[in-house]
């Protein structure tokens, strides 16, 4: 495992890309997770987000791991560029002929993506303590660990993510075609929820869509990869001062048939990745 890590240190040391991403992730979604603190105007009224309660515990965890997940794609780029330029260089040809293995290949990048994943977690993690110590209406233990499990899902979410780009930078090769393909899953999985929804609020009373289909239906839409990794955290705009004011209700389920598709995905991309680097001649 050292071994393999010290390999990807060293291919990655000197890969401009590499070093330009990280260094916008991590600074980039430390300033988003301080954006509360800073006032703006809206349609003429100023909004202080954190008068809205987002550094509030429990709704800390929701906010600050959904703000960063939105930002994924920045350490994406990073896995789709580290893997696209092993094959445009032809160094992983090289590399078998060296004597690496596709089981090292492979291992050594989900070590990666695993590292990486830790790394933003534990930031995440330690920026929104602080932000919470300093900033909450109440630091009662039982409200700064009611959500804590935000974090857990915040970690698979990113890496259920890196495993769906490695996946596809293995089959495409190309990072242009990686993001691409990217875009057109996502837009197919965007048409076929609203198709789905569509058909199964047909002909229903608006009170029926409400009540009987939207709350207790199962969609399968939503066990799409991209749409179960959107579901292990949702929305916390509700959760504003505001929009508490308005008569906006939150309600959250554990979305568990969420974390079960995601888990099952990441299986499937990292199999898919092996099974195309054994079939595919190099």
């Amino acid at each position: 495992m050292l071994k393999l890590l010290k390999l990807e240190y060293y291919k990655n040391l000197n890969y401009r890309p590499f070093k330009v991403f990280t260094i916008l992730y991590f600074g980039i979604i430390t300033l988003f997770l301080f954006i509360g603190l800073v006032s703006f105007d809206l349609f003429g009224k100023t909004i202080n987000l954190k008068e809205e309660g987002i550094y509030n515990f429990p709704e800390i965890w929701n906010f600050t791991t959904y703000i960063v997940g939105a930002l994924k794609i920045f350490l994406g780029l990073i896995i789709v560029f580290s893997i696209c330029q092993e094959f445009t260089n032809r160094m992983f040809k090289q590399n078998t002929i060296d004597g690496l293995s596709r089981e090292n290949f492979i291992g050594s990048k989900l070590i990666t993506i695993t590292l990486f994943t830790i790394i933003s977690t534990i930031v995440v993690f330690g920026i929104t303590m602080f932000l919470g110590y300093k900033y909450s209406t109440t630091t009662e233990s039982a409200k700064i660990y009611a959500e804590i499990f935000f974090i857990g899902n915040y970690f698979l979410k990113l890496f259920s993510f890196f495993c769906f780009l490695m996946f596809l930078s293995i089959l495409l090769r190309k990072s242009i075609f990686v993001f691409l393909a990217l875009f057109v899953l996502w837009f197919a999985e965007f048409i076929i929820g609203i198709t789905e929804v569509r058909l199964k609020l047909s002909g229903l009373t608006t009170k029926e869509q409400m009540e009987n289909v939207l709350q207790n239906d199962f969609f399968f839409s939503k066990l799409f990869p991209l749409e179960s990794m959107s579901n292990l955290i949702p929305n916390p705009l509700v959760r504003l001062n505001t929009a508490k004011f308005i008569g906006l209700k939150y309600e959250f389920t554990y979305p568990t048939e969420s974390l079960i598709a995601c888990l099952g995905w990441c299986a499937i991309f990292i199999i898919g990745s092996y099974w195309i680097l054994k079939k595919r001649d190099w």
